[in-house]
């Protein structure tokens, strides 16, 4: 009988291309992927640690798959396993814990499925995580997730990604274009650039810390690769996010006009205690550069409320920014302490009931952000790609940039690309639209 393995991902784009690697290996190895909801005989979670809800997520994930199959041998990878193993081997039920450099090795220990009276862990010490390993998703959904760098040498004050991920480190051109062609010929229409610091893209691609290539370089071969009908950036830092690139952009016909640009504080004194390297003005700018190039294109933003030593003017300096500030939508992060970073030894913590209060009037911005940048497009023709599942009666797309859409469910628009015209928010904030043409199969 061919053993089954099941998979759950929390967390970011770039664990859901390692999660679809990972889930590849199996597959060529003999066993039978199926959805976490069903039976499996093994059950992988791979583990995020940017928020205290993802660590948290992670029981309820392990109760899951127990109660779908109480034998099951479950196993945890990922950041989270990385950075506090001993913690995940201690939940009950987990099996096996492996960290950073090993989840890519996961099926050379699974030898015996038996469960374990304790979870067994394989964990480098970060340092050793200084190797690139290539990862793609393709199957899962109707874009797909390209890794194309890994790790960072960033020391923001507040993350743990360094210490989950290890150093920045990248994959090569030409590793990267011939993965770009295998996922286009698997008739995807939109592959999505992903990693931990993808502006920094070209350190470590031959193992040493020289940039022999750019993002820039990068993006342009991409832009080059025939058969992928969009390409999208996902997160750049403002600093990285160069003239250049955003030019690319504009008169490319792969790339579309959407970028996410983290900001975390429209404050420079919290910028500061962040150690972010760029203060608000170089941030304005990359926005004005965008939209003068792209008037249409949107911009979304991460922002961190609660940051200690946060102030009321503080708060008020980032929100009244972001009002002002010519962007589409935002995802607000409230301040959790992390382990063994800067932050967590900070004083002057920020009141967990004022973090709460200023998440919420974030992302009360946001819901008026993304509605006056939905208003802006009413009346214009957009391309859109379909996804593939039924939303109570409608299916839902997006444009080239990044307006949710939906139509009366239609199994024949799964995964092509039509012309429409955007017609009326509805109650949901959606966009209703109109059928013109079909103008990618």
């Amino acid at each position: 009988m061919r053993k089954k393995v099941a998979f759950y991902t929390l967390g970011c784009k770039l664990n859901f291309s390692e999660t679809s690697t990972i889930a590849r290996k199996f597959v060529n190895e003999g066993f039978d992927r199926v959805d976490f909801a069903e039976v499996a005989d093994i059950y992988v979670i791979n583990t995020c640690s940017v928020t205290e809800n993802a660590d948290k997520r992670f029981k309820s994930i392990v109760k899951q798959a127990q109660n779908s199959n109480p034998e099951a041998f479950i196993a945890a990878v990922g950041c989270y396993a990385q950075l506090k193993p001993q913690a995940l081997a201690d939940v009950s039920g987990v099996d096996l814990v492996l960290g950073a450099t090993e989840k890519f090795k996961i099926t050379d220990y699974l030898n015996d499925l038996s469960k374990n009276d304790m979870g067994e862990v394989h964990s480098c010490e970060i340092q050793e995580a200084d190797f690139y390993v290539g990862s793609y998703s393709f199957g899962d959904r109707t874009r797909a997730f390209l890794k194309v760098q890994d790790g960072c040498d960033y020391k923001c004050t507040y993350c743990t990604i360094p210490l989950a991920r290890g150093i920045s480190r990248s994959d090569t051109v030409e590793n990267v274009v011939n993965n770009a062609k295998k996922i286009a010929s698997q008739n995807i229409k939109e592959i999505v650039l992903t990693g931990v610091n993808i502006g920094d893209y070209g350190k470590g691609e031959f193992g040493n810390k020289k940039h022999e290539h750019t993002f820039l370089d990068l993006v342009s071969e991409l832009d080059k690769v025939e058969g992928i009908e969009r390409l999208r950036i996902s997160s750049i830092e403002p600093n990285l996010l160069k003239n250049e690139t955003i030019e690319l952009v504009a008169n490319s016909n792969s790339f579309v006009p959407h970028f996410h640009v983290p900001l975390q504080s429209g404050s420079d004194a919290v910028l500061k205690r962040m150690k972010r390297r760029y203060l608000s003005k170089l941030y304005v700018d990359r926005v004005n550069k965008i939209k003068e190039v792209m008037p249409n294109a949107c911009i979304g933003v991460d922002v961190i409320v609660g940051f200690p030593g946060e102030s009321d003017d503080d708060f008020l300096e980032t929100y009244n920014f972001l009002n002002e500030l010519d962007i589409s939508y935002l995802h607000v992060f409230t301040y959790s302490e992390r382990p063994n970073t800067e932050a967590a030894e900070m004083s002057n913590i920020v009141p967990k009931n004022i973090r709460t209060k200023r998440s919420k009037m974030l992302r009360g911005l946001s819901v008026k952000k993304r509605r006056a940048f939905y208003e802006s497009q009413i009346g214009k023709k957009r391309s859109v790609l379909f996804e593939s599942e039924n939303k109570e009666g409608y299916i839902l797309g997006f444009t080239e940039n990044y307006v949710k859409v939906k139509t009366p469910w239609n199994p024949e628009l799964v995964n092509t690309i039509h012309e429409v015209e955007l017609h009326e928010i509805d109650e949901d904030g959606l966009v209703r639209i109109e059928l013109i043409k079909e103008l990618v199969a």
